[in-house]
């Protein structure tokens, strides 16, 4: 394969943790690679990627009032659009995931998902995804 899969994610909120492994996963089947790897990689100053426990909501939940307790929405920031703290956020966080794919799968753990980070929203954004055999 070459080139990337991309997708949409529509956020309905300022703050979020979107579950995309499905979708991803849904990729990784598609691109008919069966051993490789697969990188996931947000292109927005303001959004990020991250793998976290998807079996239980209140693990979002905590992440994200942490997350809103480290970097908070208002803290004298100078930049002047006003989202200094998203931007903070999503590079703590990070723009790319890198993982393994065996048997056309992903590698995840049991309670592992891969969460599309919004700090920034409402909006419409990008994620890309390019899964390369190995």
């Amino acid at each position: 394969m070459s080139g990337y899969y991309s997708f949409g994610v529509k956020t309905d909120l300022h703050t979020a943790m979107i579950d995309i492994t499905r979708k991803v996963q849904d990729i990784v089947k598609e691109s008919g690679i069966e051993n490789g790897i697969c990188i996931v990689y947000i292109p927005h100053t303001t959004a990020a990627v991250t793998v976290n426990e998807n079996a239980d909501p209140d693990v979002v939940k905590d992440f994200m009032m942490e997350i809103n307790k480290l970097v908070p929405l208002s803290d004298g920031y100078r930049h002047s659009e006003g989202n200094s703290a998203a931007h903070i956020k999503a590079s703590m966080i990070g723009f790319s995931e890198t993982l393994i794919v065996e048997n056309g799968r992903l590698v995840l753990g049991t309670w592992q998902g891969i969460y599309f980070m919004e700090f920034d929203g409402p909006r419409i954004r990008k994620v890309y995804v390019k899964v390369l055999k190995g």
